[in-house]
């Protein structure tokens, strides 16, 4: 009887950021690419990285000056609007006083005709009381009311300074992404280029290479994932020494290898 060969269909495991390095060589080792190929096409992603990076930093501090900017003048701006809030709560207040020493007026003007009619001492004197008190709330009104136009003033004041200063800002901002603009126009095609090349580059690595290469450049303060040997015996990332069987390793292109003291990739890009 004839048996049917089940074809097994490979599992995929997640990829961990924080995987081991012995896992990426497992899969260098269980990869359909040479071990070969792939530390090529890592050098070259590297390379073309650098190059990305070569024109990113003709730009200097110009994008960072131009967020920097743009971040003060959005505070600048928020700071306006608050202002602007506490007047109209300002207004309202002296609304609300002005609509209170109306209703004083008319109860001192309805308290001054009571008085005049007024023969009983006792009933004079509760009367009269009532007249100081209505006339003390209205000087409270009146004060907070006018409390109230001084800060108004003051808020006014502090607008238009930050106005002026928002001014000056806005000028420098549009002269510092002139600049910045200019730079980018004049290296774009060469940058499309090499981002083209380096998506070319990648597009030939599987995920978990590419996020391990990523994890790598993100960790070291030069970006450098990928790096040859330095003077002969050292890690061209680190500059630690490299033993002589490592190194023995790293000259066949035929094993990855993992700088024990940096965690880059150690390649030999005259490998065949």
């Amino acid at each position: 009887m004839a048996t049917t060969k089940k074809s097994i269909k490979k599992v995929e495991t997640p990829i961990d950021e924080r995987e081991t390095f012995v896992s990426l060589q497992k899969n260098f080792a269980d990869s359909a690419q040479s071990v070969q190929e792939k530390l090529g096409l890592l050098y070259s992603l590297q390379a073309a990285d650098n190059d990305i990076e070569k024109l990113v930093l003709l730009r200097g501090e110009l994008p960072e000056e131009v967020d920097n900017l743009e971040t003060e003048i959005n505070a600048l701006q928020e700071k306006v609007a608050r202002l602007k809030d506490a007047i109209e709560e300002r207004n309202r207040a002296i609304e609300e006083s002005r609509a209170l020493m109306a209703e004083h007026d008319e109860e001192i003007e309805k308290y001054q005709k009571q008085l005049e009619g007024i023969s009983n001492s006792r009933e004079y004197d509760s009367i009269h009381k009532e007249l100081e008190n209505t006339g003390l709330l209205r000087r409270i009104d009146q004060k907070n009311m006018d409390e109230a136009k001084e800060k108004i003033e003051e808020y006014k004041d502090n607008i238009a300074g930050i106005q002026d200063r928002i001014e000056i800002r806005l000028q420098d901002l549009a002269a510092k992404k002139d600049e910045l603009d200019k730079i980018v126009g004049s290296t774009a095609e060469d940058e499309k280029k090499l981002q083209e090349r380096r998506d070319g580059i990648a597009s030939n690595l599987d995920a978990r290479t590419l996020s391990a290469y990523d994890r790598i450049r993100k960790s070291t303060h030069n970006h450098l994932a990928v790096v040859p040997v330095y003077n002969g015996n050292a890690c061209g990332g680190c500059f630690n020494t490299i033993t002589p069987q490592r190194l023995v390793d790293i000259a066949s292109g035929n094993k990855l290898i993992i700088c024990e003291h940096c965690g880059r990739i150690i390649v030999n890009p005259d490998a065949e």
